[in-house]
């Protein structure tokens, strides 16, 4: 009996250690879910802005110039667009797409894999240039 709770416990370890990012992202996606959060997934971080899609594209440009963004390639098309650069010298790639009249989805990613807080920190820039405007 005691070398089968232990299994039993060394198994749901395991899952736990194992599908630990999953059941985050399922947490995350039940308490976000309309309430306009953050949602961090395969290495994206993504959010939708409530304003026109020119108007968060204009202050993903401006969030680039200010952290001094080197090799910027801009592709903008109608209703999606990236913006590709080097800050720091990491890769960030930034995705804006129209979602619906005044919101408009980013998804930002930095290095190869994403780095969670450097796309907060982005997030957070672009935030406040679409307030400046």
């Amino acid at each position: 009996m005691l070398k089968r709770k232990k299994l039993l416990s060394i198994l749901f370890m395991g899952i736990f250690f194992i599908s630990g990012c999953g059941l985050e992202l399922v947490a995350m996606g039940a308490a976000g879910a309309g309430s306009g959060t953050y949602f961090y997934i395969n290495g994206e971080l993504k959010t939708d802005y409530y304003y026109s899609f020119d108007k968060v594209w204009s202050a993903c440009e401006k969030t680039v110039a200010d952290m001094h963004g080197l090799d910027v390639e801009p592709k903008k098309e109608i209703g999606t667009g990236t913006i590709s650069t080097i800050i720091d010298n990491e890769k960030v790639l930034l995705f804006v797409k129209y979602k619906a009249k005044n919101v408009t989805t980013v998804s930002v990613r930095v290095g190869m894999i994403g780095d969670k807080l450097s796309s907060q920190l982005l997030h957070d820039k672009i935030g406040d240039n679409i307030v400046r405007k």
